[in-house]
């Protein structure tokens, strides 16, 4: 039986899957565009029993023709995830600092891998604090694990499909409003939007205390994107394929999607898609 109904889970349930005889596999991810490292706050205080594993070393592979945050090969995640002590027959939760946009990433790297036991803690360890939850800062030497990674749970398109998405579906870009419209890019090489793509916020998935919007909400935002249950294909993007984790997650949540029809990520986005200057770009809000 699935120990998660949905792809987040709350800080109280939390604590009574942790009770539970299938105590879940805790994964601290914390990360920030620019720094402070994450093990910093990690090491400071983080759920007891939690791995910290680091985004640019663990979560992807090195930046280059692929984007900032290429996915990473099969058999270094096994490595990460079996070190981490994930196990084919326990849940895993996996949190950030407090609105799981970094989280998904994690999340979604699970899933894509075969996983099918994966969750986002709602709020982050933020949450957990304000909750009153536990707090630690040994670092735990988990069993190893006996994950085994097998790519395809999630679908994954490249340039030239996502620029079709663009055009035939709908292809969501979880980058802030100024990044899409190409008034600053601090980033990547070019400033705009693939042509096509439709603006949709990660900040957008959570209220003011970081906690994430419920379902109906999610499912209003984007059916004022032009995106619903009824909608066909739809994909997402953002600046290296982090954030972009957290559209599909809460399209997901939203009930626009499912687990087993998710929506598809374009794993290089912009900072892929920015390099080839016979990429177009638009710019402005359309």
């Amino acid at each position: 039986m699935n120990a998660f109904p949905s792809a987040l889970v709350s800080p109280a349930d939390l604590v009574s899957l942790l009770d539970s005889a299938r105590q879940p596999v805790l994964l601290d991810v914390r990360w920030r565009l620019g720094g402070p490292p994450g093990h910093d706050e990690y090491s400071a205080g983080h759920l007891p029993g939690a791995v910290f594993l680091d985004l640019d070393r663990d979560l992807a592979a090195a930046p280059g023709a692929g984007g900032r945050h290429p996915l990473p090969d099969p058999a270094d995640l096994e490595r990460v995830l079996r070190a981490a002590g994930v196990r084919a027959d326990l849940p895993v939760v996996v949190y950030d600092g407090d609105n799981g946009s970094v989280a998904a990433r994690a999340w979604w790297l699970l899933r894509w891998a075969g996983h099918g036991e994966v969750a986002v803690l709602d709020g982050g360890y933020a949450g957990w604090v304000a909750g009153g939850g536990a707090t630690g800062t040994a670092e735990p030497s988990p069993e190893p694990g006996d994950f085994q990674v097998r790519p395809g749970g999630m679908p994954v398109i490249d340039a030239d499909e996502a620029a079709e998405l663009a055009e035939d579906g709908v292809l969501l870009d979880a980058r802030a409003a100024e990044r899409f419209r190409g008034d600053v890019e601090p980033v990547d090489p070019r400033a705009g939007h693939i042509p096509g793509a439709v603006n949709a916020p990660f900040s957008g998935h959570t209220g003011p205390d970081g906690g994430w919007l419920a379902p109906a909400a999610l499912a209003d935002r984007f059916a004022g994107l032009g995106v619903d249950a009824g909608s066909g294909p739809v994909g997402a993007y953002c600046g290296s394929g982090v954030t972009a984790a957290s559209v599909v997650l809460a399209l997901e949540v939203a009930g626009v999607t499912s687990a087993q029809r998710p929506a598809a990520l374009y794993a290089g986005s912009w900072s892929q898609w920015s390099q080839d200057p016979a990429r177009p770009v638009a710019t402005g809000d359309h």
